[in-house]
C-alpha cells in the first residue's frame, strides 16, 4: 500500500505532463498549419495580383501619376503607410512590374519606397506605448531611431541601385529553377484564378487579391511564436546584446524569421523599453533587418518566373547591403553620434518634431507630382 500511495502522486503529475504536452503539439500543429496555409495563401495572392494588374496599366500610370521613379518611390511610401506595412507593397510592385506597367527604375524606386513607409510602423508603435503611460521619451526615441536610420541608409541606396541596375552586371545573376517552381504552382493556384477571371473583371480580381495577401501575412503573424522577454532566453542576454554586431545579426535573423520589416522593427520598442537593447545598438538591429527584409520579395519574384523583377529585388539587397557595411565598417561611431543627436533635438524641441512628422509625410505626397 505505501509503495501505491507513493506512486499517486507521481502518476498524477505525469498524467498533468502528458495532457500538456499533448496541449503544446496541437499548438505547435495548429501553428504549422496556419503558417502553411499564409503561405498557400501568399502564391494565391500573387497569381491574383498578377493577372488582375494586366489592365491597370492606364490607372497606375494616369490616374495615379506614376510615371518615373521620383512618381513612384512617392507612391510606395504612401502605400506603405496605408497599408502599415511594406511587404505587400513590395509585392504589387512585382506584379505591376512583371505585366509591363512598371520599369525596372520605376519598380526599384517604388520598392524603396514601401520601406521608407514600412518603418513608420515603429514610431507609430511609440506613440501607442506612450499613450499607455510607459516612458514617453523612450518610446518615441525608439521609433524616430528606427525612421532615420531607414531613412539615411536607403536614400543612398536608392542613388547606388540606380547605378548598378544601368550597369546590367546583375542581369547574369538568375535562379534556374524558379521557372520549374512557378509552372508547379501554375498548376495549382491558375484554375481557380481562371475560374475568377471568368465572372469577375481584372480589377475586382486584383482587390481580392491585395485582400488575399494582407490574409495571408497577417495569418503568418498569427503563426509566428511568441517571444515573452521575461521568461525567454534575453532575459539573459542582456550584456551580449549590446554589442552592435550582435544586434545586427539579431534584426536580420527576425526579420528573416517573422518575413517583415514592420513585425521585427515593431520588436524594437517593447525591447528597449526593458533594457534589452540600448538605443545606440538598435541601430545596427535597424541595419540588420532592414537587409532580410527583402527575402520574401525575392521569393515573390522566384514565384513569379522573371528575370527582371529577380534583378530589381536582388539590387535592393545589394546595395542597402554596402550602403550598410560601409557604415559599420568605416564611420559608425561618427554615424551614431549624429542620429542619436538629432533624436534628441527632436525629443527636446516640439516645433522641430512636428516639422520632421511634417516633411515624411509632405515628401511623398509632392514626389508623386513630380
Amino acid at each position: 500500500m505505501k509503495i501505491s500511495e507513493e506512486q499517486e502522486p507521481t502518476l498524477a503529475q505525469t498524467s498533468t505532463l502528458t495532457r500538456w504536452v499533448e496541449r503544446l503539439r496541437l499548438q505547435q500543429l495548429r501553428k504549422l498549419g496556419m503558417a502553411i496555409l499564409s503561405l498557400g495563401l501568399f502564391i494565391l495572392a500573387l497569381f491574383m495580383l498578377k493577372e488582375g494588374s494586366r489592365q491597370l496599366g492606364p490607372f497606375v500610370r494616369e490616374s495615379l501619376s506614376v510615371t518615373n521613379p521620383v512618381n513612384a518611390l512617392g507612391f510606395g511610401w504612401l502605400f506603405a503607410y496605408a497599408v502599415m506595412s511594406g511587404s505587400p507593397v513590395a509585392a504589387i510592385t512585382l506584379t505591376l512590374l512583371d505585366v509591363g506597367s512598371l520599369s525596372s527604375y520605376e519598380a526599384y524606386a517604388m520598392i524603396t519606397g514601401s520601406r521608407l513607409g514600412a518603418s513608420f510602423i515603429v514610431l507609430f508603435i511609440g506613440f501607442i506605448y506612450a499613450l499607455r503611460g510607459k516612458e514617453k521619451r523612450a518610446s518615441l526615441a525608439t521609433g524616430l531611431l528606427s525612421l532615420l536610420v531607414t531613412q539615411t541608409t536607403y536614400i543612398p541606396a536608392l542613388i547606388l541601385g540606380i547605378a548598378l541596375l544601368s550597369t546590367g552586371w546583375t542581369d547574369q545573376v538568375q535562379l534556374d529553377t524558379a521557372a520549374q517552381v512557378t509552372t508547379l504552382f501554375d498548376r495549382l493556384f491558375e484554375p481557380l484564378v481562371n475560374f475568377l477571371l471568368y465572372y469577375l473583371p481584372r480589377w475586382v480580381v486584383f482587390g481580392l487579391g491585395f485582400g488575399v495577401l494582407m490574409v495571408s501575412f497577417t495569418m503568418l503573424d498569427k503563426a509566428l511564436p511568441k517571444i515573452h522577454l521575461e521568461d525567454s532566453a534575453f532575459s539573459g542576454m542582456a550584456r551580449i546584446l549590446y554589442r552592435p554586431v550582435v544586434t545586427f545579426l539579431l534584426g536580420a535573423l527576425v526579420t528573416v524569421l517573422t518575413m517583415s520589416v514592420s513585425l521585427s522593427l515593431s520588436i524594437l520598442v517593447p525591447l528597449s523599453m526593458r533594457g534589452y537593447v540600448r538605443q545606440e545598438n538598435a541601430i545596427p538591429y535597424v541595419m540588420g533587418a532592414n537587409i532580410t527584409t527583402f527575402i520574401d520579395t525575392l521569393i515573390a519574384a522566384i514565384l513569379l518566373a522573371n528575370p527582371l523583377a529577380f534583378t530589381v529585388v536582388l539590387v535592393n539587397m545589394v546595395s542597402i547591403t554596402l550602403v550598410s557595411m560601409l557604415i559599420i565598417l568605416l564611420f559608425y561611431r561618427s554615424y551614431e553620434r549624429s542620429v542619436l543627436g538629432l533624436v534628441n533635438t527632436l525629443l527636446q524641441h516640439r516645433r522641430w518634431l512636428i516639422v520632421y512628422m511634417f516633411v515624411i509625410f509632405a515628401l511623398p505626397l509632392i514626389f508623386m507630382f513630380l
